[in-house]
């Protein structure tokens, strides 16, 4: 098992592998968060994504969040791992997962990870729509190149 916590797949998330990563015979709490590629955004029809990734700046900064994360809630491990390249209607995009003696902790540390890589984390993804155009998107669901 690697010793990083934050990683990119080109492959299906397996879940069970993930979790396994954080048993500790101290815990008493696990949460996860699990992100799906759903088929509609902003009341347009999708349908696939494409991720994509700086993938040495995502694996820093992701690695960096996790450290934070581990250093600012009572967690005794967390973990975070997403997708890159071509995704369907359904596939786990993203997933994120705590554990701690108590589940105050494993739930929050969940939610301040994941709105930490939505804003931090290089990773764009290109929504492909029914009307056949297609549509890049940083993390934060906002237009690439608006603003």
């Amino acid at each position: 098992m690697s010793d990083k916590r934050f990683s990119l797949l080109e492959t299906a998330i397996d879940v069970g592998v993930e979790r396994r990563a954080l048993d500790h015979a101290a815990a008493g709490a696990y949460a996860s968060f699990e992100g799906w590629v759903r088929n509609h955004n902003d009341g347009r029809a999708v349908l696939r994504l494409d991720y994509q990734a700086y993938a040495p700046l995502a694996a820093d900064e992701g690695e960096a969040i996790l450290a934070e994360a581990a250093g600012r809630f009572a967690v005794r491990e967390v973990r975070c791992v997403h997708r890159v390249g071509r995704l369907a209607i359904g596939d786990l995009a993203v997933w994120v997962g705590a554990s701690a003696d108590h589940r105050d902790a494993a739930f929050a540390a969940c939610r301040w990870i994941i709105d930490e890589v939505k804003r931090r984390v290089p990773i764009w993804k290109n929504e492909h729509y029914a009307d056949g155009e297609s549509g890049w998107l940083h993390p934060d669901n906002t237009p690439v190149g608006s603003g």
